[in-house]
């Protein structure tokens, strides 16, 4: 969800949550309407590329719609098993119930998104706002850090097994504490944004939700980017990567002993998984936050094909919060076993 500086020059660009990070131009990502910031979906552009991105219009909402449909089915379907089987009370799982839990908020208030985009202005209020742009930077920490975690503790049992030992503190009450702790973390991360989002009307008397950054607007706009890529990515992804890369060092100079020769196998496949995860999410938010760095060095112009790839990223980047439970349906066994027998029970 990022925001917009505003140009008296000239107004642009769409007003979603999450689009500010994704706008390639940062000059022509500004409306004309004092010092305001706002997200990035809007549906107010200029005359000329109204007509060219008419067909966004159209498609979005549809894109958006299923998003919304699917992730909320999907992810309110992982909540309910990892709640309900006592099987899928493990650590790893836990963890899984938090990101679900992240992306079950982001697709349960996307349908106001999808309102704003279609009425082209914000009627809902500015308490809805702060809560709207507080959960799309939930979604967008809240992801990438339960997904860090996820990888410490993939680390830490292969390196365990590797060296036969045992792990007395890995809990699912430890698990709990550590969901809650980043959960604590990500709120501290996501308070500048939710302080300074409010609803503000242009110059067109247009009402619109956003980031109102104090003066001097570009700076305080162009350090919101720089501080959501650091901590929403870069920190996190580098400790990822590097934890990923010392346990296939370890796992290829390491001599394994008969008993946990290549792991065990239920501890692999959850490695595998979680693994698959964090390479879809990196796959549907990497041009999201190199989408970023373009808007932080270069200033191309706002031609339709800018604003496509613009809306396309967006996109790319919502549709994680719905890939998920499909990847646990079809990578965990015991995910869909607790799953049918949890739908046996109800329809007996």
């Amino acid at each position: 969800m990022a925001c917009r500086i505003r140009d008296p020059a000239r107004e642009t660009q769409p007003n979603s949550p999450r689009a500010a990070e994704n706008s390639t131009d940062l000059e022509s990502s500004c409306s004309n309407a004092g010092n305001s910031c706002y997200p990035e979906n809007s549906m107010r552009f200029n005359f000329t590329l109204q007509e060219q991105a008419a067909d966004f219009y159209v498609v979005l909402p549809v894109i958006y719609s299923v998003i919304c449909a699917v992730g909320l089915t999907g992810n309110t379907a992982v909540i309910y098993v990892i709640l309900k089987a006592p099987k899928m009370k493990t650590v790893t799982n836990m963890f899984i119930l938090n990101l679900a839990i992240a992306d079950d908020l982001f697709t349960l208030v996307l349908p106001i998104n999808i309102a704003e985009h279609l009425l082209r202005y914000w009627p809902f209020g500015e308490i809805l706002c702060k809560v709207i742009l507080s959960i799309d930077h939930y979604n967008i920490f809240s992801s990438i850090y339960f997904l860090t975690v996820m990888s410490i503790d993939r680390y830490l049992v292969v390196l365990a097994t590797v060296r036969s030992k045992r792990m007395p503190h890995r809990t699912y009450r430890a698990a709990r504490i550590v969901s809650l702790c980043i959960w604590i973390l990500v709120t501290i991360i996501v308070l500048p944004f939710i302080i300074f989002a409010n609803v503000y009307t242009d110059d067109l008397e247009i009402k619109s939700c956003g980031l109102n950054f104090p003066k001097p607007e570009r700076f305080w706009f162009k350090a919101s980017r720089i501080y959501t890529l650091i901590l929403g990515f870069a920190i996190p992804v580098s400790t990822i990567c590097i934890l990923y890369t010392m346990m296939l060092y370890k796992l290829r100079n390491m001599h394994l002993n008969s008993n946990a020769r290549a792991l065990d196998k239920a501890k692999k496949k959850v490695t595998v998984m979680v693994f698959i995860v964090l390479a879809v999410f990196l796959f549907c938010w990497t041009p999201f936050h190199l989408a970023t760095i373009v808007a932080l060095t270069t200033d191309l112009p706002q031609t339709s094909m800018v604003i496509g790839i613009s809306y396309f990223i967006t996109s790319l980047s919502y549709a994680n919060s719905c890939l998920n439970p499909f990847l646990y349906a079809f990578l965990d066994d015991s995910f869909r076993k607790s799953f049918r027998k949890l739908l046996e029970c109800r329809t007996s």
